[in-house]
């Protein structure tokens, strides 16, 4: 009798579980396709293979992570089978990484940047573009017509560093020695380019800071910078120089005024946000056009350097009008080609 007591005890706990078996399969088969989702999407990232996850996927990426942590909250109260404890912690930790942590090296950064991360930001900035330019070609036609109406107009606008031999009432061979290059050591030439890089950073860290005041300083100072080059262009234009004078400028002046260009159009594209934030606050739109402004700031760094290598080294040791003039107009189509360009595939593909 007490045997079979005994008997009858060790096996009453059977049904339960077999009971938690059920529920954990339960479990498991009810949530089982939003893991293996997530789990794909987090491999497919760790294997840097962004291009073979859809858009779905990512967007729907955040919402799988909380419903999988979800589930492991779950599991975890109600002491599910060990297994499917260990995966979705394993799980869990790999997608937590994806969501909120650091994602990229700076080389998958600069990857990614080089590769149409750029590019497609300033194509974004379409009409802050046109503004921009707009402003530009404006202040070069007003530099050039207030100069050609009163020679005075010229040292009021153009700095004295700019004005050395360069000014009105100059000798034709004085202005073409102004545009000859320097075979100057390499030491000076280094140095040049280090002013030029730092003074056309300034210039355009400035047009893009203005543009917290709803763009309008950005705007003026856009207008003010190429009314300088409507001056001097008159000025050699007006000695018979043009070409020459257009020439030595377009070795630096196509990638740096560009550059330029660029950072107003992202300064304008912060004003523009901040005036007209259409349902957000005027916070939330300044912060979410900064980060696609910052973008193109960040690329227009990099053309700077390259202005101010071409501008120190190119424009001094190429002295032939052509050879100029080949170099900043191949520049020019270089550029657009990678703005217009580079990264299309990619989103397509995607």
């Amino acid at each position: 009798m007490a045997l079979a007591l005994f008997r009858k005890a060790e096996l009453a706990p059977l049904p339960d579980i077999e009971a938690a078996s059920l529920r954990s399969d339960r479990f498991r088969l009810e949530r089982e396709g939003d893991w293996r989702r997530l789990e794909a999407i987090v491999t497919a990232l760790e294997k840097n293979r962004l291009r073979r996850i859809s858009d779905e996927d990512l967007l729907a990426l955040p919402v799988l992570y909380r419903h999988t942590a979800s589930s492991l909250a779950v599991a975890r109260e109600t002491s599910l089978d060990a297994g499917t404890l260990a995966y979705l912690e394993s799980l869990v930790r790999r997608a937590w990484f994806q969501v909120y942590g650091p994602r990229t090296s700076l080389l998958g950064w600069l990857r990614r940047f080089l590769g149409g991360d750029w590019s497609a930001a300033v194509r974004s900035l379409w009409l802050e573009l046109c503004v921009a330019l707009a402003a530009m070609v404006a202040g070069t036609v007003v530099g050039w017509l207030l100069v050609a109406r009163d020679s005075d107009w010229y040292y009021a606008l153009v700095p004295g560093e700019f004005a050395d031999a360069r000014r009105p009432g100059a000798g034709r061979e004085v202005l073409a020695d102004a545009l000859q290059g320097t075979q100057g050591s390499g030491e000076g030439l280094t140095v040049f380019a280090a002013y030029l890089f730092s003074n056309n950073t300034a210039v355009s860290i400035l047009a893009f800071a203005l543009g917290f005041a709803f763009g309008v300083p950005t705007l003026l100072l856009l207008v003010y910078n190429t009314a300088i080059l409507g001056a001097m262009l008159w000025l050699f234009f007006d000695a018979g120089l043009g070409w020459e004078f257009v020439a030595w400028l377009s070795v630096h002046g196509t990638t740096e005024l560009l550059a330029i260009l660029l950072a107003g159009a992202a300064g304008i594209h912060i004003g523009r946000t901040m005036a007209f934030p259409g349902d957000r606050s005027v916070l939330a739109a300044a912060s979410a056009s900064g980060r696609r402004a910052a973008l193109v700031m960040a690329g227009v760094v990099l053309m700077l350097a390259i202005a101010g290598l071409l501008e120190g080294y190119a424009r001094q040791l190429v002295e032939a009008p052509p050879a100029r003039g080949a170099i900043g107009f191949a520049m020019l189509a270089f550029w657009i080609a990678w703005f217009a360009l580079a990264g299309r595939e990619r989103r397509g593909a995607g």
